[in-house]
C-alpha cells in the first residue's frame, strides 16, 4: 500500500495530520511531509484521512506492484 498526495491540489486544511500523524506531518504552516508507504495497522486512519480531506487530494494506492514507467512513443 503506498500514497499518492497531489500536493498541488493539497491546501494545508490538515484534517490528515489530525487523523494519521505517524503518516502525515505539516512542516511550516502548509507544507505537506508524508510517508508514501504504510503498514496495515495504519490502514484505517490512512483510509479515513484520504477521505477526510477537503480538496480530495489523498490517494490511497492498494498495489504492491512497482509503479511503470511509460515511455514515450517515437516514430
Amino acid at each position: 500500500m503506498r500514497l499518492v498526495v497531489d500536493l498541488n491540489r493539497c491546501q494545508g486544511f490538515a484534517q490528515c495530520v489530525f487523523l494519521a500523524p505517524d503518516v502525515f506531518a505539516l512542516h511550516g504552516e502548509e507544507a505537506l511531509l508524508f510517508s508514501p508507504r504504510f503498514d496495515e495497522a495504519q490502514r484505517d486512519r490512512v483510509e479515513k484521512a484520504a477521505a477526510a480531506c477537503p480538496v480530495q487530494a489523498i490517494l490511497v494506492d492498494y498495489s504492491d506492484e512497482a509503479t511503470k514507467r511509460v515511455e514515450p512513443h517515437v516514430r
